[in-house]
């Protein structure tokens, strides 16, 4: 029996949460998506997805097709592979997304290696701050800090983002060098937007440290360049600050005390049954370049 085309179509429902989303993917019209996922659930006897105004969702029985797609869409994708003689070879455009300062001090100086390896992948390479949409943004691989990851990526963990706090010495000598967190509460603390609360731990304890950014801004490298400038005290992670630390233009600030270690650095991308050889071949770039061990202050 032939791989029935209705199965990849389910697959895109399932991954993309919405039938508009899914018919940008195949290019197709909504209307034909939800005909054929009806066409799909009647052979089946079975409803694979619960459809509500808002989203959508898969029932169990649609959760457990989705698991046992992914072996069988990769199968056929290795076959077709083999006979093609195209197997694992990374051609096309990549759009890639990662956060600004970790894109550029990071990424961006190793990218001549990937690019000289894969001659015939189109990059496409974005900088921002904010969380991008996989899906309408199309970006194929995305870099991502955060606590956690949703359940409609795939993500790769490539290091701990290890977070301390740290401020200028012209800061500390202008200000005094606080001799508790409580003792946060009489300093400037500086924040971009989204990253307070502070969550601190130390041998086994843990605090929150809630207050306004002394400057407002929605920029973690203003963040940076304005603890380097003596303003105040940051929360700065080692790959953003690693070098000012070893140098002196920063200095640790209650150094038993670090940010909560389940930040971690993902490369992500889309749930798929064929990952795109370039895709594949940028996780394992990234794999091998990030190296925390060089970010140590």
């Amino acid at each position: 029996m032939m791989f029935d085309p209705d199965y990849s179509l389910f697959v895109a429902v399932a991954d993309s949460g919405s039938l508009s989303a899914a018919a940008r993917t195949l290019r197709i019209s909504p209307a034909m998506v939800s005909k054929r996922l009806q066409r799909l659930e009647g052979r089946l006897g079975v409803t694979l997805i619960h459809r509500t105004t808002r989203r959508l969702a898969l029932t169990e029985a649609g959760g457990r097709l989705r698991d046992d797609l992914d072996g069988i869409l990769s199968a056929l994708t290795a076959a077709e592979a083999r006979v093609t003689g195209a197997r694992g070879v990374p051609a096309g455009p990549l759009r890639v997304s990662a956060p600004t300062s970790f894109g550029r001090l990071h990424v961006a100086p190793h990218l001549s290696t990937f690019l000289a390896a894969h001659p015939a992948v189109e990059l496409t390479f974005d900088l921002g701050d904010g969380f991008v949409d996989l899906l309408g943004d199309r970006v194929d691989c995305a870099i991502r800090i955060a606590s956690e990851v949703p359940s409609n990526v795939v993500a790769h963990r490539l290091a701990t983002s290890r977070r301390v706090l740290c401020a200028a010495p012209s800061y500390l000598a202008a200000h005094g060098d606080p001799a508790s967190v409580p003792a946060l509460g009489d300093h400037r603390l500086l924040a971009a937007a989204g990253q307070m609360p502070w969550r601190l731990v130390a041998q086994g304890k843990a605090v929150q440290v809630e207050r306004d950014s002394h400057v407002r801004t929605n920029s973690s490298e203003m963040v940076r360049e304005l603890a380097l400038g003596g303003v105040g005290i940051a929360l700065r992670s080692l790959w953003d600050v690693g070098d000012a630390l070893r140098n002196g233009r920063l200095v640790r600030v209650l150094p038993d005390w670090e940010g909560t270690a389940d930040v971690g650095i993902y490369a992500v991308h889309l749930r798929s049954g064929a990952v795109p050889p370039a895709v594949r071949a940028f996780v394992a770039f990234l794999q091998s370049v990030i190296d925390p061990a060089s970010w140590q202050g």
